[in-house]
């Protein structure tokens, strides 16, 4: 494995899914202790339109909304590693798969923090443009509806992520993608590099000359484009990474 990336100069682009925060106490969804993996039920909650059409599901995902290990979590050794990384002056920005906001939390600079899944913390209205936050609509929960529906239209409200079959933001994937054309190194941490069209960022970066560089405990359809791959535990190779790309 060449180990000349550390040292290329120019942008540097960050893919992450929920391995990078597995640390802060938030499973995965595919690994052997994923929620999906425990619980098929659960891939129902994240489907569009299985939401929209029933009333049960969604008051389960309003339960599992409130009862997410999230809420809890704190920034790990990696994400912090991340932020010290862009607060050194490298032009980094991250492509997030993640709704937990941890990036934001450790330090990492909001506007250069890509979500393309969205967030966990605000709620819209899948019919108007009703926008709150997360915390006021699981107070309705509490006292008593099940299954909240928009105060100004009476549509349905969800979190405000991208759930499977739902568009992902136009505007936010251009983002990405710009991202990922102009990275001279292209980091992706913690995913399984099975979601489109967010693993296609590691093919779009390789394309426009990146070096690819896969954190991940297993493998992914992108080693092969891969300039490294590291099998070591996400909290202590990307501190490593990021300390051998600044020359600590």
């Amino acid at each position: 494995m060449t180990s000349e990336w550390r040292t290329r100069d120019g942008r540097i682009g960050v893919l992450t899914g929920a391995g990078i925060s597995t640390d802060s106490g938030i499973p995965d969804f595919r690994g052997p202790r994923g929620v999906w993996t425990k619980d098929p039920i659960a891939e129902l909650l994240s489907t569009y339109d299985n939401y929209l059409a029933d009333p049960e599901l969604r008051r389960r995902a309003w339960l599992a909304r409130r009862d997410n290990p999230a809420w809890q979590a704190r920034p790990n050794a990696a994400h912090i590693a991340l932020a010290e990384l862009a607060q050194a002056g490298r032009a980094v920005t991250i492509i997030t798969q993640n709704i937990d906001r941890l990036h934001q939390r450790a330090g990492f600079p909001e506007d250069r923090v890509i979500e393309i899944h969205g967030n966990m913390f605000e709620v819209v209205c899948v019919e108007c443009a009703y926008r709150t936050t997360m915390s006021a609509t699981l107070e309705r929960v509490a006292a008593g509806e099940a299954d909240p529906p928009c105060p100004d239209c009476g549509g349905v409200l969800k979190s405000a992520t991208v759930m499977f079959g739902q568009q992902m933001d136009r505007r936010t994937m251009m983002k990405a993608a710009l991202t990922a054309q102009t990275s001279d190194i292209f980091l992706a941490i913690g995913s399984s590099l099975q979601v489109e069209p967010a693993a296609s960022m590691c093919a779009v970066a390789v394309e426009n000359g990146a070096d690819l560089v896969i954190v991940n405990n297993e493998a992914t359809p992108y080693d092969s484009m891969a300039t490294e791959i590291v099998r070591e535990p996400i909290g202590t190779a990307v501190p490593r990474l990021v300390g051998e790309i600044l020359g600590d």
